[in-house]
């Protein structure tokens, strides 16, 4: 491995994220395929809908029966019985001749010899037998026609597609019951430092609690992962290598937060150069929070090395690891986040040379334009500000800085339910 701390851009950094492949294919239920990612085409295995249906409460008519009606002259039809929910409407007594109809409610088989349905508001019965209809309606009126939604081979869904539950719906109305999908990303989760204790620990002296490892599995969780706690691991090479050895038996990622900086302290690089056939890609990201941060490769495995706190964590994992995750699971190998142009609340200055990721606060707009990003500017170690952003509002390294006013673009943070 490469021993060089060398800055690289996020777009540099969303190339290496590329070089990764999605993760062997499963089947699963379809009650639990909600979020996951087709890793194959879905065709028709029929057509939808199966046969003609009505959509609406009406009459099954001909077209031709009622041409011309109107309020002065109602056509008269011989009102000959109804389709009931569910009826298949095929038999003799279920077909129509010249000058009938059947009543039909929304949903239900269109019978033999009928070509439209006409409305029930548009009908006054003349006598029980008999049905007068005021308004005409042309062939095809009021019915969705056999395969009018997806003809019988087409496709419905194609790879690479993240389920939602009205994909979920249609394919439950072709009878599929289990989708090939993406298997989910196993990521390992390891903090380290010698000041750390667990979250049910009081901590003492120069402790704190680790809180990076919730953040990172509930960020893991968020994308679609599955997070595997590895606890806390002293600042000690030996103890790290072997902890890291033993995830890679059952982890697609590694996630290590803390040793990432630079110094004495960069045991998250010695570790990772430690493994057997790694391969170093990114030491140093060109980006504030987040410098300091470290990828290395296993074969199809990722190894990311993230800065001690919280804030620079957080956005090193929106830049690499989401991206990575996505890209785990046969996503585009991008962050996700979802862009919202806004209008800065204030001056917001940015030294030249890095991409800044600005921790932002929405507010609500000036005279109907977009809403204003106020940013929220805090020391790194300070939680306050993760939890009042609601997103983060880059700023290219070439820029000094926006004024206040000026147009820009944030990436919200997500609220995306837990996939199971």
């Amino acid at each position: 491995m490469q021993d060089l701390f060398q800055l690289i851009c996020a777009q540099e950094m969303l190339a290496h994220c590329a070089t990764f492949a999605p993760l062997a294919e499963e089947h699963v239920p379809l009650g639990v395929a909600r979020g996951r990612v087709l890793s194959r085409d879905v065709h028709s295995p029929a057509a939808l809908p199966p046969f003609a249906r009505s959509i609406m409460d009406g009459f099954a008519v001909r077209a031709c029966d009622i041409a011309g009606c109107s309020d002065s002259e109602p056509a008269l039809l011989q009102l000959c019985g109804e389709i009931m929910m569910g009826e298949s409407g095929s038999s003799r007594s279920l077909s129509l001749a010249a000058g009938q109809c059947l009543r039909i409610w929304t949903g239900g088989k269109v019978p033999r010899g009928a070509d439209a349905v006409v409305m029930q508001e548009d009908t006054k019965l003349h006598s029980p037998d008999t049905l007068a209809v005021f308004r005409p309606v042309t062939p095809g009126s009021n019915i969705i026609h056999a395969g009018e939604d997806y003809s019988q081979d087409s496709l419905v869904l194609s790879k690479g597609h993240q389920l939602r539950p009205q994909d979920l719906g249609l394919l439950a109305g072709f009878g599929i019951r289990e989708v090939a999908v993406h298997q989910r990303p196993k990521v390992a989760i390891l903090s380290t430092g010698d000041e750390l204790v667990p979250v049910e620990q009081t901590p003492s002296g120069g402790q704190v609690r680790d809180i990076n490892s919730t953040i990172l599995a509930a960020l893991v969780e968020e994308v679609g992962g599955m997070a595997q706690f590895l606890g806390i691991c002293k600042d000690n090479l030996a103890a790290l290598q072997h902890r890291c050895y033993q995830a890679l038996d059952r982890a697609d990622m590694i996630l290590l937060s803390g040793g990432s900086s630079m110094g004495h302290r960069d045991l998250t690089r010695r570790v990772f150069s430690s493994l057997p056939d790694s391969e170093l890609l990114v030491h140093g990201v060109s980006a504030r929070p987040g410098k300091p941060a470290i990828l290395a490769k296993r074969g199809n495995q990722a190894l990311l090395g993230l800065p001690g706190h919280a804030a620079s964590a957080m956005v090193v994992f929106y830049l690499i690891a989401r991206p990575l995750l996505r890209r785990m699971l046969g996503l585009a190998a991008q962050h996700g986040l979802t862009p919202l142009e806004v209008v800065a609340a204030r001056q917001i200055p940015s030294p030249i040379g890095r991409e800044d990721y600005v921790r932002v606060r929405l507010l609500p707009a000036k005279h109907g334009g977009p809403p204003r990003a106020e940013p929220i500017h805090a020391k790194p170690g300070l939680l306050n500000s993760l939890v009042r952003a609601n997103g983060l509002l880059p700023i290219a390294r070439d820029s000094q800085g926006l004024e206040a006013g000026e147009n820009a673009w944030a990436l919200l943070f997500p609220h995306i339910p837990h996939i199971s």
